[in-house]
């Protein structure tokens, strides 16, 4: 028998906000977190807007050993998952610790790892890399480090597929309940790619918004749209089998009762201009939901701001959704926070950037 998988708790840490709350306060009154790189010199950059996490120390969460020991992407997870099962009020009185996952994922991982270790290697040698180098870096070490210092025994994995990563994560944290393998998850993404090679690598391939106005940098789906503006920070959730919930009198914030995920076989970073893909992902999710189209209040979208984005995942909606389409409300949180690369909501398997 399929079992009922509810959202117990929430964590964030963004461009807008670093806790839910002022997250959440920030979309309400349209808060913008673009603004200039601080984080390196743009000078001979093309691209001079991003959206970085504002007013963070890391030793207001972490000690200084740890600091060293944890990329950046690492600490926003680490950060946002404290929050999420503080949310939940999950403890190992009222949880089997063992019955307890962790699936925090990554588009790209500990970029600024990389970028540092590779200059120490070519200005001083091989014995100069970090020894911490490679558990800094991979992908998977924020789950890794978030079951670490929560204590979750269970199903631990990082998934990495771009943009759809925390989707990924989402979706199959809530397979792995449903069907009976734990009883709860953390699930969710994090990122933190504004780096000099991370802004350069995008840049060159067209993808990012030279724009230094930063009202009209990230503008999904309008006309003027030019590009994406990068973003960092991280969204935990806490996913939890309904009957479990309920018997520790659990606060309920929604059900997720579907989830579907294709694969385009397009194109290594567009997506195939007629929105196949994206259209079946979203009726095999209201499908495995059983419910129509009619019933969908919001959508929100991949959005961008890129050209080639909008308009597949605009026919996407059309051929999923038929002529209720033009009905539903469409939107994109990318315009507050810019494109944290690991966030979207319905899953077409590529990059989409």
């Amino acid at each position: 028998m399929e079992r009922r998988v509810v959202v117990t708790g929430l964590g964030a840490i963004t461009p807008i906000g670093n806790n839910v709350n002022e997250f959440w306060k920030g979309i309400k009154e349209s808060k913008c977190g673009i603004d200039k790189i601080t984080l390196f010199d743009t000078s001979n950059s093309k691209v001079k807007l991003a959206g970085e996490v504002k007013n963070y120390d890391p030793e207001e969460h972490f000690d200084k050993k740890l600091v060293k020991r944890l990329d950046r992407f690492t600490q926003f997870a680490i950060i946002a998952a404290r929050e999420a099962m503080k949310d939940s009020k999950i403890t190992a009185e009222n949880t089997d610790m063992t019955r307890l996952g962790v699936a925090v994922s990554t588009g790209i991982g500990g970029l600024k790892t990389i970028e540092e270790n590779n200059e120490l290697l070519l200005e001083k040698g091989p014995d100069r890399v970090s020894p911490m180098y490679i558990p800094m870096a991979i992908g998977n070490m924020a789950t890794g480090n978030i079951a670490i210092d929560i204590g979750a025994k269970g199903e631990t994995f990082g998934m990495v597929t771009a943009c759809a990563s925390a989707t990924h994560s989402i979706g199959e944290s809530f397979r792995i309940i449903r069907h009976g393998y734990q009883d709860v998850m953390l699930a969710g993404g994090t990122e933190a790619g504004i780096t000099p090679t991370g802004i350069a690598g995008f840049a060159n391939i067209k993808a990012l918004s030279t724009s230094e106005d930063k009202t009209r940098a990230s503008i999904p789906f309008d006309k003027e749209r030019n590009g994406f503006v990068m973003g960092e920070g991280a969204g935990v959730i806490v996913l939890e089998e309904y009957e479990h919930a309920k018997k520790r009198n659990a606060k309920i914030y929604a059900e997720i009762v579907g989830y579907g995920a294709t694969s385009d076989a397009y194109h290594i970073t567009s997506p195939a201009p007629d929105g196949e893909g994206g259209a079946r992902s979203m009726k095999i999710a209201m499908e495995d939901a059983k419910i129509k189209p009619e019933d969908i209040d919001y959508i929100n979208a991949h959005g961008t701001s890129t050209q080639l984005n909008e308009k597949c995942e605009t026919l996407a909606i059309k051929r999923a959704l038929g002529d209720y389409a033009k009905k539903v409300m469409v939107s994109s949180t990318k315009g507050n926070t810019g494109h944290l690369l690991r966030r979207s909501r319905w899953n077409r398997g590529n990059c989409n950037c």
